[in-house]
C-alpha cells in the first residue's frame, strides 16, 4: 500500500525528515519530540509539523502518549522478533508464489540486481537499497496483492532496525550471498527452497537485530 498523498508539501517535507531521522536513529528510540523545539530547527510552523507527526504515528513511526506527549517507539525485543517472523512469513509465501510466474526476463532482471548489489556490498546504503529492490521486485513478480500490500507496510517499520544488521561487512555479505541462492531457486523453479531460503534470510536478519540490540544498544557501530 502506498503512501497517502501529503496535503501540501511543507507537511510532506516535515515528515520524510522526521522519517528519515526516526529511521537513521538520529531520533533515539524512547526519545520525545518536543513539538515548538522540531518546529524551530525545521524552520517550519506548528501546523505542517503536526500533520507529518500523525501520519507517522499512524504508521507506528511514532507513538502518542496518554498525556498527549510523541514519543519515538521504544526498541523492544518482542515487538521486533513478531515484526521479522511476520515479514518471513511473507517473503517465503512470495518467494514460493514467484516461482511460478517468474519469466526468463523476471530472472534476468533478478540477476541485474544482483550485480549492482554485489558491486556496492561495500557500501552500507546502496547494499541496502539494491536488498530492497531484489525483494520489491520478488514481491510484484509473486503477484499477491494482499502479501505485497502487508509487505511494504512492515517495510517502513523493518527499515528501522537495518541499522542493527547493515552496518557490518560480515552481515551484508551474507545477505548478498543468500540473495544469489534465492534467486537461483527461484531461476530452477524450486518452490521448496526458494521458500526457505527467504524465511531463512528474515530470521537471520531477526536473530542480528536481536543480538546487537542486546549486546551494544542504540550506539552498536
Amino acid at each position: 500500500m502506498s503512501d497517502p498523498q501529503p496535503r501540501n508539501t511543507g507537511a510532506h517535507f516535515v515528515y520524510l525528515e522526521l522519517k528519515r531521522q526516526i529511521l537513521d536513529l538520529e531520533l533515539k528510540p524512547g526519545s520525545r519530540v518536543y513539538e515548538p523545539a522540531m518546529a524551530t530547527a525545521l524552520g517550519v510552523s506548528r501546523t505542517p509539523l503536526r500533520e507529518a507527526i500523525r501520519r507517522l504515528i499512524s504508521e507506528s513511526l511514532l507513538e502518542q502518549q496518554a498525556t498527549g506527549g510523541v514519543l519515538v517507539p521504544a526498541l523492544d525485543a518482542k515487538v521486533i522478533a513478531e515484526l521479522y517472523d511476520v515479514r518471513a512469513a511473507l517473503e517465503s509465501l512470495m518467494a514460493r508464489e514467484a516461482c511460478a510466474r517468474a519469466t526468463d526476463q523476471d530472472i534476468e532482471n533478478l540477476e541485474g540486481i544482483l550485480e549492482r548489489n554485489a558491486a556496492m556490498v561495500g557500501f552500507a546504503d546502496e547494499a541496502m537499497k539494491y536488498g530492497v529492490t531484489l525483494h520489491a521486485t520478488i514481491a510484484s513478480i509473486a503477484g499477491n496483492s494482499w502479501a505485497q500490500r502487508f509487505h511494504q507496510q512492515i517495510g517502513s517499520q523493518v527499515e528501522r532496525y537495518r541499522y542493527f544488521t547493515n552496518n557490518s561487512a560480515e552481515r551484508r555479505e551474507e545477505a548478498l550471498a543468500n540473495h544469489r541462492l534465492l534467486v537461483a531457486a527461484l531461476a530452477g523453479k524450486d518452490a521448496d527452497r526458494a521458500a526457505k531460503i527467504a524465511f531463512d534470510h528474515v530470521i537471520g536478519a531477526r536473530d542480528e537485530t536481536l543480538r546487537m540490540i542486546s549486546h551494544k544498544g542504540i550506539d552498536a557501530e
